[in-house]
């Protein structure tokens, strides 16, 4: 194992603050093994990995609220119902390397398309905690904040963001302790951290330490400047609070898991494999895939979600050709919105939201 318990040959981008995915087929699943084993789960993180004692730790509930809360990790565990939630977390810059070779991402982690996992996370629903304090009228935002200290914030800060009222109301957001049946481990927000399934992995804060009830969305830099949708032509280093569009619910995705880009497997019946995710509330409904660059298509098996906030993977057999091969795929969801062709369309200054077409450049047979 390498740093915090994970697989040695998970894509470390940076060891301080700790940022990681797995290589592709570790993502790899089907309808039994949805679930991202611990060592391979993505980390994202904005500094250092927080060190609490979870019998000192308390988590305070405050803000436009009649009762204010400050509660233990027992507390928490006796007072409330306990509850899971299976979800796939993913980062909003995932699949951020095909953006960046359209044009440079300075400054930004250069994701493949391993900064997602899927776990089944323990802990009590958000609402209960809530409605023990009892948001006043008019609230409409819950803002989360972290014990994490992000250096690189504007100004240096405890990393933090909110989400609507509605949202944090939903039984599917937790306030958890446990990830597949062990305990929450510290690179992962022990003692405690957000799930907020269906929005970007940015609004799940780990290390959770105060939750604060409000009328206007949290004034954290991660909410106000840094998770914004900026336009092309926009320098992040000049942009301010309000610039650009706040990223939240997840987008529509797809990737291609395996073969292994840039891999040389034999002329024949390959198996291709990859993942999909929908939007929130909505379900993939059809994947294609093509080893000639989208000229011809193949539709893939596609299996059931393993619940309404997680992935769904995919795969098929195509026919690969002797020499240079590009696999691509394109998927659908409910509503039947699809991926775009190209990332050139969606690129802009931080990276953010490239839901393109996956492509996989193989050379086939011997040469």
């Amino acid at each position: 194992m390498s740093l915090w318990g994970k697989r040695n040959d998970m894509v470390v981008h940076e060891q301080e603050p700790f940022n990681a995915e797995p290589p592709p087929a570790a993502l790899t699943g089907g309808p039994t093994t949805s679930l991202t084993s611990l060592d391979a789960f993505y980390s994202r993180n904005h500094g250092p990995v927080p060190d609490l004692d979870p019998a000192a730790w308390r988590l305070d509930v405050d803000g436009t609220v009649a009762r204010p809360l400050s509660l233990s990790l027992e507390e928490l565990r006796t007072r409330f119902e306990e509850t899971e939630v299976v979800a796939t977390l993913q980062c909003a810059g995932n699949r951020r390397s095909g953006l960046t070779g359209v044009r440079p991402v300075p400054g930004e982690t250069p994701w493949g398309p391993g900064a997602i996992s899927t776990a089944r996370f323990r802990g009590v629903r958000l609402a209960d905690v809530l409605a023990r304090a009892a948001p006043a009228p008019g609230t409409a935002h819950i803002a989360f904040t972290g014990a994490d200290l992000a250096p690189g914030a504007r100004p240096p800060q405890p990393y933090g963001g909110s989400v609507p009222l509605a949202k944090a109301l939903g039984p599917e957001v937790l306030l958890a302790w446990a990830m597949n049946g062990a305990p929450l481990p510290r690179v992962h927000g022990a003692p405690l951290r957000a799930v907020v399934p269906g929005w970007i992995g940015a609004r799940s804060v780990k290390w959770l330490r105060r939750i604060t009830a409000r009328t206007t969305p949290s004034d954290s830099y991660f909410q106000t400047t840094a998770y914004r949708l900026l336009p092309a032509d926009a320098d992040p280093a000049r942009s301010g609070p309000g610039d650009g569009i706040p990223l939240g619910p997840s987008p529509l995705n797809c990737a291609v898991l395996s073969p292994a880009d840039g891999s040389r497997p034999p002329v024949g019946p390959a198996q291709v494999t990859g993942y999909a995710l929908a939007g929130e509330h909505r379900t993939v409904a059809r994947v294609d895939v093509s080893a000639d660059g989208g000229r011809t298509w193949r539709p893939a098996d596609v299996d059931e979600p393993a619940g309404p906030w997680t992935w769904q993977h995919w795969r098929t057999v195509l026919d690969l050709p002797r020499g240079e091969v590009e696999i691509v795929a394109r998927a659908w969801d409910s509503a039947g919105t699809t991926t775009p062709e190209s990332p050139a369309t969606l690129w802009n200054p931080r990276g953010y939201a490239n839901t393109s077409w996956p492509r996989v450049r193989l050379r086939c047979g011997p040469g």
